[in-house]
Order: C-alpha cells, then sequence, then structure tokens
C-alpha cells in the first residue's frame, strides 16, 4: 500500500509538493503562534481562513477575538513573516456562520403539559421563521432581518 505523499508525487511535480507543504504548515501555525504571543485561547475562536495575495486573512468569530488579535497585529505579522517571508500583512474579519467551536447548549427543564403545547407551538414558529431566513443566501441580509424583527418585537412590547 502506497502512502498519500507518495501517491501525491505521482501526480504533481515537486515545486508543486513543496508549496503545498508550505500552505499547509502555515496554516496549521496559527495555533502556535497566537500562543507563543500569550493569547492561546484565541486559536479556539479564530483560525487562518485564505492568504489573498500575500495578506493573511484571519477570521474570528466574536468582533471582541479580532479587537484582541489587532492589538498584537504587528507581533503576529512579525512571527509569521519569520517563518514566511512572502507574507506581507494581515487582515481580520469577521465569521458570522457558527463554527465547530460553537456549539448550542441543549437543557431540560420539567414542563407542565399545558406549557408542553406552548413551547412546541412557538418551537415550530420559530423553525418556519428560521427556514425563511434561509432562503436568502447573504448572511448580513438574514442577520438584519432578525434584528429588526426583535427590534420591532421589543418596541410593541413597550407599548
Amino acid at each position: 500500500m502506497k502512502k498519500a505523499g507518495e501517491l501525491l508525487s505521482f501526480f504533481f511535480d515537486e515545486k508543486t509538493l513543496d508549496r503545498a507543504q508550505g500552505y499547509s504548515e502555515l496554516f496549521a501555525s496559527w495555533a502556535s503562534v497566537v500562543k507563543a504571543h500569550r493569547i492561546p485561547a484565541a486559536a479556539d475562536h479564530s483560525q487562518i481562513v485564505e492568504l489573498e495575495g500575500h495578506v493573511l486573512l484571519i477570521e474570528a468569530d466574536h468582533p471582541g477575538w479580532i479587537q484582541l488579535l489587532q492589538t498584537k497585529q504587528r507581533e503576529l505579522l512579525r512571527s509569521f513573516q519569520d517563518r514566511f517571508p512572502d507574507i506581507t500583512g494581515i487582515s481580520f474579519r469577521l465569521n458570522r456562520k457558527p463554527g465547530p467551536a460553537v456549539q448550542s447548549e441543549v437543557r431540560e427543564y420539567p414542563v407542565a403539559p399545558e406549557q408542553g403545547r406552548e413551547i412546541k407551538e412557538t418551537y415550530k414558529s420559530q423553525e418556519r421563521e428560521s427556514s425563511l431566513y434561509d432562503t436568502f443566501e447573504d448572511t448580513e441580509l438574514q442577520e438584519t432581518l432578525k434584528q429588526l424583527k426583535q427590534g420591532i418585537m421589543a418596541r410593541n412590547k413597550i407599548q
């Protein structure tokens, strides 16, 4: 049985394989780089998603992580440049889609039968509404519509 590397070398030349190895090392280095700069928790909330030109694109799951990473941006860039000299910059963006690190917590509480029916109807309504938002491909539009609805509901409760 041949190893994966042997099979890949059959299809690609040495230069392509070396380049792919470099990309792999770059993407895998994120956790060690943020750990070296004393922000190891950032590895659970952010990741390298792309090398666009010579600029690293880092995605984070919350604006707070982006702000924290931006305070260390120069040091992070120097660390990457030491290992990957072609990199000239780092850019950050917010990941609006929940990733594997984001898990919803499920809890079960005892519920009276009449409350159970009410909860089930509310859940069905939310499920229909969720699928309505999913009809839009633009995730920013989905979020804006959800926030608009929440604002309207909050205003109606006040009046």
